[in-house]
């Protein structure tokens, strides 16, 4: 028989349009609705509006410190008409930039042309009319001083605006989650064999404690730029403005954008902030890849019950499973989104000489790079939101490895010993031998506490003692450590 072939179909890349296309990836497609915040930043029309944006504001800043000669502030009137280009920059301007981009080649230069006709316009404000002014858009700029602006203000608009509401988001959930099982006593497990108890809210609690600390790394990144031209020297600005403070103007102007400026740089600015920011975000996300990993183990050992919130299929063909598909779609996409920003932050901090272009591709990947942790930080705020701690279930675990107690009770020989107790010798062996390799109950942890000729209220501390009580300072900690929001 030969191999069975497809009946002849429509080539979807045919289908594909400018107006409606095709998603090729799944943050605009499947997962469009989790991502979509982040398109207000780092879509192309968002960059290009942020250009526009540096490229105006650089303008009334040329006028506002009279940077050349002859050049005056300019009046309200003007400088609203400005601000209002960007500010209106719709599907009408997304498609006209686009047709300029198109015969340009060139992003940047596209947004040059797009404001100088803007200032032909026959209602611009009678400043904007003056012969010459037009010369002010892109005056001694390369594009990268645009760029890296505009980079600088659609990035730190996407974390702190969306970025790190899900990741503070995600904390808090923690945090409460924590404290509402601080005391729910749980077996532990060091490398998957039976250790000594802890509480579930404890567990969580280093989540929440691990993610905070990277949350503040974060929110304190600094965001830098650069104004200074196309190798860096002011060498431009200089010859046409000869008694003008060029460093002091791109810093003011820098710094009035809310960034950091960097005083020194080559053609582009060093991107070195950008790698420090990812590199940030990499370790919270392997931070909340280790979360949902215990949480898929917990459920595996039935400490957590999926129970909520799940109307959807868990399997094809059992009807009884509840897959915990939130916790491994938050894996995936955090080890996509972490490979991503790892990539990210290693190639933009290389630039050849003074200039390539190899940072120019590679930005423009930082929206799916974002986008994969964000929607697995949704995921794993889903995830949480639909299960439901079983204390029955960690009770039985504790109840079936009375042997995790050889822990407190050699401990406690040994502290004897130290007092000067007779008969505490070798306490470690002497548990071992009891232990190790098989099962032991309450009766046999009692007759041996009983034997060993304690003084009294030692060996009433360990006799009462089980499992489930033997939590040390777990719930305290969580109290007294873990901050939890209101």
């Amino acid at each position: 028989m030969g191999v069975s072939t497809l009946a002849p179909r429509l080539r979807l890349a045919d289908l594909d349009s400018t107006n409606s296309p095709i998603p090729l990836g799944p943050l605009d497609g499947r997962y469009r609705k989790q991502a979509a915040p982040l398109v207000d930043f780092l879509s192309e029309p968002a960059l290009n509006r942020a250009r526009l944006h540096i490229e105006v504001e650089w303008v009334l800043h040329l006028a506002a410190t009279s940077a050349l000669p002859g050049i005056t502030p300019m009046d309200d009137d003007a400088a609203s008409f400005l601000r209002a280009i960007p500010a209106r920059f719709g599907p009408a301007e997304i498609a006209e930039l686009a047709e300029i981009e198109r015969e340009t080649v060139h992003d940047v230069k596209a947004v040059e042309y797009f404001l100088r006709r803007r200032l032909e316009m026959l209602n611009a404000p009678s400043y904007l009319c003056r012969p010459g002014i037009s010369e002010l858009i892109h005056f001694g700029a390369t594009s990268e001083d645009i760029n890296n602006l505009a980079y600088a203000l659609v990035i730190r608009g996407a974390v702190e605006q969306v970025w790190l509401p899900a990741a503070r988001g995600l904390r808090d959930d923690l945090a409460r989650l924590a404290q509402a099982t601080a005391g729910l006593p749980m077996l532990a497990r060091t490398h998957g064999q039976p250790a000594t108890p802890t509480t579930l809210g404890k567990e969580l609690a280093v989540f929440a404690h691990r993610l905070s600390r990277q949350i503040t790394r974060i929110e304190n990144a600094e965001y830098l730029g650069k104004m200074s031209g196309a190798t860096g020297t002011y060498g431009a600005h200089v010859l046409a403005a000869p008694d003008t403070p060029w460093p002091e103007v791109a810093r003011t102007f820098v710094e009035g954008l809310g960034l950091v400026w960097n005083p020194l740089t080559t053609q582009i600015e060093s991107h070195d902030w950008q790698a420090e920011l990812f590199s940030a975000i990499v370790h919270l996300n392997r931070i909340a890849h280790n979360l949902a990993t215990d949480c898929w183990s917990y459920i595996s050992l039935g400490y957590f019950a999926q129970v909520r919130g799940q109307g959807s299929v868990g399997s094809s063909t059992m009807p009884h499973k509840v897959n915990p598909i939130r916790f491994e779609n938050a894996e995936a996409n955090l080890e996509i989104s972490s490979a991503l920003l790892d990539c990210l932050a290693a190639t933009l901090t290389t630039s050849r000489l003074q200039r390539d272009l190899t940072d120019s591709t590679t930005q423009r990947n930082i929206g799916p790079a974002l986008g994969h942790s964000l929607l697995a930080l949704d995921n794993l705020r889903r995830g949480l939101a639909g299960v439901d701690p079983d204390p029955a279930a960690m009770a039985r675990d504790l109840e079936a490895n009375w042997e995790v107690l050889a822990e407190p009770i050699q401990s406690v020989m040994r502290a004897a010993a130290v007092a000067g107790v007779e008969g505490m010798d070798n306490p470690y062996e002497r548990l071992k031998d009891l232990t190790r390799g098989r099962r032991v109950g309450a009766a046999q942890v009692r007759e041996f506490v009983l034997e060993l000729g304690l003084p009294g209220e030692a060996a009433e501390r360990l006799t009462a003692l089980t499992p489930a009580s033997y939590t040390g300072l777990a719930q305290e900690l969580v109290r007294d450590f873990l901050a939890v929001p209101t």
